[in-house]
């Protein structure tokens, strides 16, 4: 067979479904039949798009023209102005790049160049691989773990770089912080010293920054601060604003990478979305436009989940389950692993099997860790506490969600029946 349609067909076999959309189809599957369900598998976010946006976009419907693939002047004007409030770099609207979501933003950056290396921090999102793979590009994951709140260190990056059999080849890393899927991010001194490393061997970053508007306390940080001529950031609508479905996102490209490049990012977004729907774009310069509608909003959101995510991290640890609290977005990663014996005793040995086994038993569902590039027998999942109503959330205020609740005390009393002699939380 011809080599290259043999690395195709390989490239395409190892592409599947993406795991967070089916585990939605059989969250929607399982209601359909009126069976319990806790939607703790799907990343979406349960704000409402905030009414003033909406009514931004009722004004837009008619627009129906194509506009520059590289998006609508005026919103890479906005969203420039708006990310350089954020940062010390400074954003150029030239640099900017207007998608029909982040995600197909984020494959355009890496088909723009030929035969490179990907390295995924793992746990990571379930598309980067694929996509990488889809690109033509050899991957590599850089294992972490609990004790190191599942980030990526300086040292594990250098012993990396330095053991790379073909140097020729260039380098992508993609970070995403706060993390899909741990909710985990990095100080400002702990990007300062990836920086250090990522600079001596010439990497491009992929900064995923789609959940940095959602840290908790407002204290997202870039590495785009400390490594700004080789940092491309990506984001969008889909999170901060819960606007997921609208599929508008965002990417930065520093000047430093060359015209080149961009002109080769730009030519990947023609041939493959043409443009951002027109009355979406037009939209997003509102969304994207600072007032106090716009702080509040963030302000609540960002409350409401340290809020919500901390209390399941409590009653998780509680129950005898390793995870940490959260510190942005609305995901956790706990580990199992305290039960590996008693659960294997059950005949449940992987991620898999613990997930599906809990859905089968209690109606919640999560995803596995070997969905985000854990070993098949690691017992981790990624929970997204996203189960209640954001419009009410944000009327009622901080307080725990009712099915929030449900599915957390039975997935620990779940604990406590497949494992008996285990103290488990009652909430």
């Amino acid at each position: 067979m011809n080599p290259m349609l043999q690395r195709l067909q390989q490239n395409l076999r190892d592409t599947q479904h993406s795991e967070t959309l089916l585990v939605n189809q059989i969250a929607n599957q399982r209601a359909a039949e009126d069976k319990p369900i806790f939607r703790f598998g799907f990343g979406q976010s349960p704000f409402p798009v905030p009414e003033h946006v909406v009514a931004a976009l009722r004004v837009a419907a008619h627009r129906k023209e194509y506009l520059d693939v590289q998006g609508l002047p005026e919103l890479r004007s906005t969203v420039a102005k708006f990310h350089s409030a954020r940062q010390t770099q400074q954003w150029s609207s030239e640099q900017v790049v207007i998608g029909a979501g982040s995600k197909i933003l984020l494959f355009c950056l890496l088909a723009a160049v030929q035969n490179a290396d990907v390295a995924l921090v793992a746990p990571g999102w379930v598309s980067y691989e694929p996509q990488a793979r889809l690109a033509g590009h050899r991957v590599y994951h850089l294992q972490t773990e609990l004790e190191q709140h599942w980030r990526v260190t300086p040292e594990m990056l250098e012993q990396f770089c330095s053991q790379r059999r073909d140097l020729e080849r260039p380098l992508f890393l993609i970070l995403n912080y706060p993390g899909n899927p741990d909710g985990l991010t990095y100080s400002g001194e702990q990007l300062a010293a990836l920086a250090n490393v990522l600079r001596k061997h010439g990497v491009m970053v992929i900064s995923d920054e789609i959940y940095g508007l959602l840290h908790h306390r407002g204290q997202h940080v870039s590495i785009a601060d400390y490594y700004p001529e080789g940092t491309m950031i990506t984001s969008g609508l889909s999170k901060w604003c819960g606007a997921g479905g609208w599929r508008l996102g965002i990417a930065h490209i520093p000047v430093q990478l060359g015209a080149d490049y961009m002109q080769r990012v730009i030519g990947v977004c023609s041939e493959t979305f043409s443009c951002a729907p027109a009355p979406i774009q037009h939209a997003a310069v509102v969304a994207y436009t600072e007032d106090e509608r716009l702080h509040q909003f963030l302000q609540q959101q960002r409350s409401i989940l340290a809020d919500t995510g901390q209390s399941c991290a409590q009653s998780l640890r509680q129950a005898g389950v390793a995870v940490h609290d959260p510190e942005g977005g609305f995901y956790l990663f706990p580990d199992f692993s305290a039960y590996r014996d008693k659960l294997a005793a059950c005949g449940i040995t992987s991620g898999a099997e613990l997930t599906q086994t809990i859905l089968e038993d209690t109606g919640v569902t999560l995803l596995p860790g070997s969905a985000f590039g854990m070993p098949e027998s690691s017992l981790t999942a990624r929970l997204a506490y996203v189960d209640f109503d954001g419009s009410q959330a944000l009327a009622n205020g901080n307080q725990y969600h009712s099915n929030m609740e449900e599915g957390i005390k039975r997935l620990c009393n779940w604990l406590q029946t497949r494992t008996p002699g285990v103290s488990v939380a009652s909430g």
